[in-house]
């Protein structure tokens, strides 16, 4: 996962661009995204194949991953799993039929969300604000390697997807997760602990690494303990959607979710949608 302070130091004049790795294997398409993500002021790192995208990501630090499906060698779904098995980088994944088996095998390898291919600018640029507003970063270019205390949350992005410079502890406009996670308490559920402040969370003591949307979406579900969350309630405050999203993405997180922190940790409730247990 991309690490978390604001890119704006004493004296600095301007933040660190917002670092993607790009992996897509038509070459027109790729010169035709990356050089709309970096009219947006995104800085785009390209590679034409799915081993060639690996060695870049090893080799370097990014704050997100847009990964195509269909890719010569490795294809974007091994190479969402191999990501996943070292790295919490948000993945977005495009496919060019959107079919359910892209869909959900890319959602089950650890991808965040997926666009379908050709996708509008405007569109693909809101996916990404959206995925990254939902961690707390630095920009990789300027990286260097139950209590509620008082600190305020690490450094925080703006509506554009960039690192805000207003000097603001930054207020949300979502309710639930949004307003209580930035608490900084220590939550306990049985042999669940989750600190909201250090964004860490343990099962039995144990470190449990979760990838970006997985982390909020235990935050959301944390900040409403035993309360039903329906799929439309989660993917707006979690997945920030304005609009009605696929629902499969929350089923598949929660899947991935379980599978990390316990599956009795949160109930299905048939019909209506999603709780964590207390």
């Amino acid at each position: 996962m991309s690490h978390a302070a604001s890119a704006v130091g004493a004296g600095a004049s301007a933040p660190a661009p917002v670092t993607i790795l790009l992996v897509e294997d038509d070459e027109v398409i790729r010169r035709s995204v990356a050089m709309a993500l970096e009219r947006y002021g995104y800085h785009v790192i390209a590679a034409g194949d799915g081993l060639t995208g690996l060695e870049l990501f090893r080799e370097g630090r990014h704050d997100l991953l847009l990964l195509d499906v269909m890719l010569p060698g490795l294809d974007g779904i091994g190479l969402c799993r191999r990501i996943r098995e070292t790295g919490t980088d948000p993945i977005l994944m495009m496919s060019a039929r959107g079919d359910a088996l892209d869909v959900v095998s890319g959602l089950e390898a650890g991808a965040d969300d997926y666009v379908v291919k050709p996708v509008d600018t405007a569109v693909l640029v809101a996916r990404i604000r959206s995925l990254l507003r939902r961690t707390t970063f630095t920009p990789a270019a300027a990286a260097t390697g139950g209590r509620a205390d008082q600190a305020g949350p690490p450094g925080r992005l703006d509506q554009s997807g960039q690192p805000d410079q207003s000097g603001q502890s930054g207020q949300s406009g979502q309710s639930g997760q949004s307003g209580q996670a930035h608490q900084h308490a220590r939550l306990v559920f049985g042999e669940l602990a989750i600190d909201t402040g250090g964004l860490e969370v343990s099962l039995s003591g144990e470190p449990v690494a979760l990838a970006p949307t997985e982390l909020r979406l235990l935050l959301e579900f944390a900040a409403n303990p035993g309360i039903v969350l329906d799929r439309q309630t989660l993917l707006r405050n979690v997945w920030d959607y304005g609009w009605d999203g696929d629902t499969r993405v929350v089923d598949l997180c929660v899947q991935r979710l379980r599978k990390k922190i316990g599956a009795e940790r949160i109930e299905t409730v048939r019909g209506f949608g999603y709780k964590l247990r207390r």
